[in-house]
């Protein structure tokens, strides 16, 4: 039987939805390029034979638990698992060393990767077709892609030097709802944001939390690379400062953990009131329990094995895994002076081809101003001719739209490949920048 595109879900037309599968993708396509595109944490460290020892770990651990009951052991980790996961309590022990959060472990489901705990949250809070949710625009493609699947719509914000126009947000916020619309919630990613590099200041995290209470929405508070933060202090999580229980934390294992576990989680400790029905047994209603019922539904429960791997990792570094991250830090923090020192080499301040960019003091990426308009089939002519990858921006619009910006990960990359990679990416930019008019 066939079938005709127009006749499945809508967002399967969408180029946000493509632009996933191609950022994960590119590289593959193109081998013996040198890839700024994707946004991975990098491969030096990585040991399968950790994987064993993590693994190992956690067993011993549900074995203390269990009592020596070997079969407690096995079903444990073997048999399916509990809907909201099986190291709740230590990533909430994780929370509050890393980042001063404190969590009931109850308030919190370990999720298949942060994308499960994204979609999850979006999908409980859409209602009805007047439910939107808002986004610090350009965003990372995952948020709009997922909002996409649970029939959301994305209302933009605008970006500013600290992380977010908080008049602009403001201004949506009261249009939205003059025209009819209820934000639910507004997504953002306060550290190192995914592609522009920018982090809030505390004074602007501080009054968005405000803004938020006044405004009646939540914060979807996305944290892949809060620990990775150079010399300069960091300020606390917006988790870390919410006493009114605005914000659902959004984690991820990903970066700071095992990216092949693919575990996430979701802090959602916001009180539920269900109309004509008491608590629970054993307890109030919270929102983690209404994702809980929907992850049920999706992907049943996350791998136990997957969790015992990273729960392993988790327990090796007594949940510390700022500590744990020290080499790797050190990596990403290297890299980014290796661009931003090679940038300048190669576009000095008032040399041609003009080409600016802005300067992030951690996280993985780097957001470069060019003197053209950058497209996919652009990005595809510089990794045939000179083989290198990058991004360009218009994926994190979700419009596919050319625009004169291009983002740079550094994350996986050696020191060498950023050198000979930059040296390329100034090749491929003044072959372009000779042909324009």
């Amino acid at each position: 039987m066939d079938l005709e595109l127009p006749d499945l879900h809508g967002s399967l037309g969408s180029p946000v939805i493509e632009s996933m599968n191609f950022l994960n993708e590119v590289a593959q396509q193109y081998p013996d390029a040198l890839s700024f595109a994707a946004g991975r944490p990098y491969e030096g460290f990585f040991d399968l034979g950790a994987v064993h020892r993590y693994l190992d770990r956690f067993v011993e651990h549900v074995r203390a638990g269990a009592g020596g009951d070997e079969a407690r052991v096995r079903r444990t980790l073997l048999q399916y698992g509990r809907t909201k996961g099986i190291i709740h309590d230590l990533v909430a022990k994780n929370l509050r060393i890393d980042e001063g959060i404190e969590a009931d472990p109850e308030s919190i489901v370990v999720t298949v990767g942060c994308q499960e705990a994204l979609f999850l949250t979006l999908r409980a809070l859409r209602r009805t077709e007047r439910d939107a949710v808002l986004a610090v625009i350009p965003c990372y493609v995952g948020l709009s892609g997922a909002a996409e699947l649970a029939d959301l719509p994305v209302l933009p914000v605008a970006n500013s030097a600290d992380g977010i126009d908080l008049d602009d947000l403001v201004r949506t916020v009261e249009r939205a709802k003059a025209d009819g619309l209820r934000p639910r919630a507004l997504y953002v990613v306060p550290d190192f944001a995914n592609p522009s590099g920018i982090s809030m200041p505390r004074h602007t995290r501080e009054r968005l939390l405000a803004v938020a209470e006044e405004h009646g929405f939540l914060l979807l508070e996305d944290n892949p690379y809060g620990l990775f933060h150079g010399t300069a202090g960091r300020p606390p999580a917006l988790k870390a400062l919410d006493s009114s229980r605005q914000v659902v934390y959004l984690g991820s294992y990903a970066k700071t953990g095992l990216p092949g576990a693919r575990i996430g989680f979701v802090v959602a400790d916001q009180p539920v009131t269900v109309a004509g029905a008491g608590p629970e047994p054993g307890g109030r209603q919270s929102l983690a329990d209404q994702l809980a019922k929907i992850k049920s539904m999706l992907t049943v429960n996350t791998p136990p094995l997957a969790q015992a791997v990273l729960g392993g990792k988790l327990l090796t570094h007594d949940c510390d895994l700022r500590a744990a991250n020290t080499r790797e830090t050190r990596v990403y923090r290297d890299n980014l002076r290796h661009v931003l020192d090679g940038l300048a080499e190669h576009f000095p301040p008032g040399s041609s081809p003009e080409v600016t960019w802005n300067a992030p003091t951690g996280g993985f990426f780097v957001v470069l101003t060019l003197p053209f308009a950058a497209d996919d089939a652009l990005l595809a002519l510089s990794a045939r001719k000179h083989k290198v990858l990058w991004t360009p921006l218009h994926h994190f619009y979700g419009d596919g739209a050319a625009r004169r910006q291009i983002r740079l990960s550094f994350s996986q990359l050696t020191p060498d490949e950023i050198h000979e990679g930059l040296h390329r990416l100034a090749a491929f930019i003044g072959e372009l920048s000779a042909h324009q008019p």
